[in-house]
């Protein structure tokens, strides 16, 4: 596995996260992830709090009027814990929004040598980021098991299963810029290991709360330089680009 290539391209986007565009995407990603969040938070709260009655009857305790508040704030911790798991999916969903305008200006300072990309159109990025999004939730919500049942190793799973999802959709992502789906699909096979390593390295930030909302950028970043990495310019340089 190519750790070094790892390394040296979080490293050059950690650099660039001054870039101007870097920054409006930033923005974008932090703006609509904390609004999903907040939304979502406030909603679940609201339907909680709507479908329990303000006064109800308890066996021993009789008559009570607090029910509805206690499960309104249990519900809002419960959405908070759960949002750490979350949080991979809603910001893997934005990145991938986002994906072509990171990658524009990392190739445009880094690379600025190679033809223009072929841009992902967007009805293909949208069934992309769909298609991603029910991969994540429903590994996640299967892995759940896992935690319960191995809960010493939990972070682990966490980190394991997600950095290989992580990986797997950001490399693929970047490659299709450059070639077509068949030849990112053989490109990820070839250097599966080094792509899963690098997908951890993502998955580990995003189960810290408030960093998570930048790692998904810095993630799109990574991948396009660990892409060019992997992949020797000479043979990129020789594609046939369709105009974007």
């Amino acid at each position: 596995m190519a750790v070094n290539a790892i390394l040296r391209s979080f490293t050059r986007a950690l650099g660039q996260l001054g870039d101007a565009r870097f920054r409006k995407v930033v923005l974008l990603g932090v703006g609509l992830s904390l609004a999903l969040l907040v939304a979502a938070t406030a909603g679940f709260a609201y339907l909680v709090d709507w479908i329990t009655p303000e006064d109800a009857w308890l066996p021993v305790l009789g008559e009570v009027n607090w029910l509805d508040d206690l499960l309104s704030w249990s519900a809002l911790i419960l959405l908070m814990v759960l949002s750490v798991f979350l949080m991979v999916p809603v910001a893997s969903a934005i990145t991938s929004m986002f994906l072509d305008d990171v990658a524009d200006a990392v190739e445009e300072v880094h690379y600025p040598h190679l033809p223009p990309a072929h841009r992902v159109g967007i009805g293909d990025a949208i069934r992309d980021t769909v298609n991603f999004m029910g991969v994540l939730v429903g590994a996640n919500l299967l892995a759940l098991i896992l935690y319960l049942l191995f809960a010493p190793a939990a972070l682990f799973i966490f980190w394991g299963l997600n950095g290989f999802l992580l990986g797997r959709e950001y490399f693929t992502l970047a490659a299709l810029r450059r070639h077509g789906r068949d030849e990112a699909k053989r490109l990820r096979r070839r250097h599966a290991g080094t792509i899963w390593l690098a997908g951890v390295l993502m998955a580990v930030p995003l189960s810290v709360p408030l960093l998570n909302l930048l790692i998904p950028i810095l993630g799109a970043a990574t991948f396009t330089h660990l892409y060019h990495a992997l992949v020797p310019h000479s043979d990129a340089a020789s594609l046939r680009y369709p105009p974007r």
